[in-house]
């Protein structure tokens, strides 16, 4: 088994937030976290609308800011004003699918379509702040072009230090088994991500050469669910976790956003429990925080603080 330092969050648009984070370390102190990914004209732009833009990192322990863009410069300039957060390094997203990132922006996945483009964002970034630097990529933009070494290997004669791959191309999305191929001779450290959610997947991503795992849609609804690969146990009284986070995201974001945004949570939390169906159609009709907390309370047989 990989020791916990090798472990990584996968940053997740809409769930990493700091709240997600601060669950996350109440079950695994230990594990490296990373943002979901900020834009880089948001964030430079400051952007009041978007609360991550603000956020500080430090009391967050070992974290990494995803940023994603294709302005060179801005880029750079994120970095910059995320080193100051306290970011304890800084990950460039080259490999987020969705049309408005991949296609649209010209960033993301997009980048494994233009090495000369990437090149020049990871250089530009490096040297723009004193932390270290990653990259989060996937295989290729397609079967035909799954080209990911040569993205690593750029990578690494920019001075970027460790690559996160993820075990699918742009074109297959989230669909299908993630293939993991052998990293032994990367030139810089791999991280693996993709379908990674028990010890044994843990224990083969090692045999592959990768120095790490990130974890991603496996922690939808378990944010302990590292803790559970390495230790064995999950916890009891789920309820009250439940009831935590919502409160850390209605602290975050307000009551008003807060409480929306939160449905979805529930319903991850909920997965896989009796009459998990109703509770997830009765909970995206609440408005109210209380309303929340009681049906929550009720649901995990719990009791919340008002």
């Amino acid at each position: 088994m990989m020791k916990k330092n090798s472990f990584f969050v996968a940053p997740l648009a809409g769930i990493t937030d700091k709240p997600f984070r601060m669950m996350v370390r109440e079950f695994s102190p230990d594990v490296n976290l990373v943002t979901e990914m900020i834009s880089c004209h948001s964030l430079v732009g400051r952007h009041k609308n978007c609360p991550r833009n603000f956020d500080d990192y430090g009391a967050e322990g070992n974290i990494g800011a995803q940023i994603f863009g294709a302005d060179v410069e801005l880029m750079a300039d994120a970095a910059r004003i995320l080193q100051d957060a306290g970011a304890k390094w800084i990950d460039i997203n080259m490999g987020c699918p969705v049309p408005k990132v991949a296609t649209r922006a010209g960033a993301g996945a997009h980048l494994m379509r233009d090495h000369k483009l990437a090149a020049s964002i990871m250089h530009a970034v490096v040297h723009a702040v004193g932390i270290p630097v990653s990259v989060k990529t996937r295989l290729g933009w397609d079967s035909a072009h799954a080209d990911w070494r040569d993205l690593v290997n750029i990578a690494a004669d920019s001075g970027v230090k460790f690559v996160a791959l993820h075990g699918r191309t742009r074109a297959a999305g989230y669909t299908g088994q993630a293939e993991h191929p052998d990293v032994w001779d990367a030139p810089i450290p791999i991280i693996a991500n993709g379908d990674i959610k028990t010890e044994s997947d843990v224990n083969a991503m090692e045999k592959l050469g990768y120095a790490g795992v990130m974890v991603g849609r496996a922690m939808l609804g378990a944010p302990w669910k590292i803790s559970e690969i390495i230790t064995g146990a999950a916890p009891e009284n789920i309820g009250q976790i439940v009831l935590r986070h919502l409160d850390a995201v209605i602290d975050y974001y307000g009551e008003r956003g807060g409480v929306p945004l939160f449905r979805k949570h529930a319903a991850w939390y909920s997965a896989g429990m009796p009459d998990a169906g109703a509770f997830r159609v009765a909970v995206n009709q609440i408005t109210d925080v209380n309303e929340l907390k009681d049906k929550i309370s009720e649901f995990w047989g719990c009791v919340a603080k008002k």
